[in-house]
């Protein structure tokens, strides 16, 4: 039986809207909840002499205005408190280890750290650039990998196109997360995205490699056939592929500490986002382009537009 995947492309493109549009929505209207790593805080470690759930240590910063900061709990009975800026030696902070001592028993810190807001804005704006170059780096290694041929700047382009449809079905859930549960987003999250965009590109490769090859040993086929043969020959391998890593992030996830908690749940995102572009899209898109699909969409919709406007004259 002939499986058909590139036949439905247009489904797979549909698929993915309903993922984009609900995050590109929320982004827009909410944007994401920036953790301290980018808006300026405190990050305040402590180890307490048994275990404390995070909202007992919330009560007690809620006393002395700290009641939104983030509380997560390490190993070892430890607890990591990001909140707005405290100082060292302050008497507030005096005034928290006190109740938090009265409290818990003995509690050790084992670090205190100021992040100024400048430093956020240095890494975000860091991150922005790292995700422009990757974008320009794959697409001029993927041209010149690619050189053969016919259009092997297209095959950049397309890996482009499925590497940022990843990165924004994750920036999208997790602006839809701090939306609803108040998830913050932090420096590992940047190192998530780019770990995603990695394993997209990588994903993506493998695909585009088999349609290189079979385009030179299929000859008679059409372009259309010799992609669907090629992403049926991968969509096995991708799949296990993914699967080894989806299962141990998955583990990771329910037996992790908390503070990687999110950054693992990011990568999950984007390990199965990246792995579903690479077989429903980033092929697609070729095969679009090469029926020149779009060029007659495009032509379609300048003639409707043309009728309407001698309609109105």
């Amino acid at each position: 039986m002939k499986i058909d995947i590139v036949g439905k492309r247009y489904w797979w493109f549909a698929l993915s809207l309903l993922f984009i549009l609900p995050g590109l929505f929320s982004i827009v209207t909410e944007g994401l909840k920036l953790g301290i790593d980018f808006t300026g805080g405190t990050i305040w470690e402590l180890q307490m002499s048994k275990p404390v759930e995070p909202a007992q240590v919330d009560a007690v910063l809620g006393q002395f205005g700290y009641g939104d900061a983030l509380v997560q709990t390490s190993e070892n009975n430890g607890i990591i408190i990001r909140m707005k800026e405290l100082k060292e030696g302050s008497d507030t902070k005096a005034q928290i280890s006190s109740a938090l001592t009265d409290k818990f028993g003995a509690v050790k810190e084992l670090e205190f750290q100021a992040v100024g807001p400048s430093l956020g804005v240095e890494i975000r704006n860091r991150a922005v650039v790292a995700i422009v170059w990757a974008s320009i780096g794959v697409l001029i290694y993927i041209a010149y990998a690619f050189r053969n041929t016919q259009n092997p700047l297209l095959y950049g382009i397309a890996a482009i196109i499925a590497m940022l449809h990843d990165v924004v079905i994750l920036v999208g859930i997790f602006s839809i997360l701090g939306w609803v549960d108040g998830v913050e987003v932090d420096a590992l999250f940047v190192t998530a995205v780019l770990t995603v965009i990695g394993f997209s590109v990588h994903d993506t490769i493998v695909v585009f490699d088999r349609i290189r090859e079979n385009l030179g040993h299929r000859a008679g086929r059409s372009f259309e056939e010799v992609v669907n043969y090629s992403v049926v020959q991968t969509v096995v391998r991708s799949l296990n592929t993914s699967l080894t890593v989806v299962f141990t992030l998955i583990a990771l996830y329910l037996f992790g500490g908390e503070s990687t908690r999110w950054f693992v749940f990011a990568l999950l995102v984007g390990i199965v986002c990246g792995t579903y572009s690479s077989i429903f899209n980033a092929s697609q898109v070729l095969v679009v382009w090469e029926n020149r699909e779009v060029h007659r969409f495009i032509a379609r919709l300048r003639g409707g537009l043309q009728r309407q406007a001698t309609t109105r004259v």
